[in-house]
């Protein structure tokens, strides 16, 4: 949507969370979306920063399960993203500053993985997952 149809949104009080993740770049869960999801006896899995995971936990406190994804340390998610080669030097250190920034709010979070190891990191959300929905 544009960013015009978006605030629009955000004033109708269409959004469960909603943040402007980078400059000019608006990121939210609809939440209509998430009744859809429920409606269809599904469980929503969102994909969100920080902020926005904070907000879904306040107004679901007793039904949200987080999980903070924790790179091994921010010289290597540095790294990781370089070698992907989809970034400029820009969007790198934006990316880098803004994950700094995101760790220090792990401990908000109900779980932390350390994404040391891919199949490792893989299994745990499994389990945290498995034994929240259980």
């Amino acid at each position: 949507m544009t960013q015009e149809e978006f605030k629009d949104k955000i004033q109708r009080g269409e959004f469960i969370e909603w943040e402007m993740v980078y400059e000019g770049k608006y990121y939210g869960t609809l939440k209509s979306e998430l009744q859809r999801i429920w409606n269809n006896g599904q469980v929503p899995v969102l994909d969100i920063d920080v902020k926005g995971a904070i907000h879904v936990q306040q107004q679901f406190p007793d039904t949200t399960l987080s999980l903070f994804i924790e790179p091994p340390s921010v010289e290597e998610l540095k790294k990781r993203l370089e070698s992907r080669g989809t970034e400029t030097p820009e969007s790198l250190q934006a990316r880098v500053n803004k994950a700094s920034y995101e760790i220090s709010f792990k401990h908000h979070f109900h779980k932390n993985i350390l994404n040391d190891n891919l199949q490792i990191a893989c299994a745990l959300a499994k389990q945290y997952v498995s034994e929240f929905l259980l």
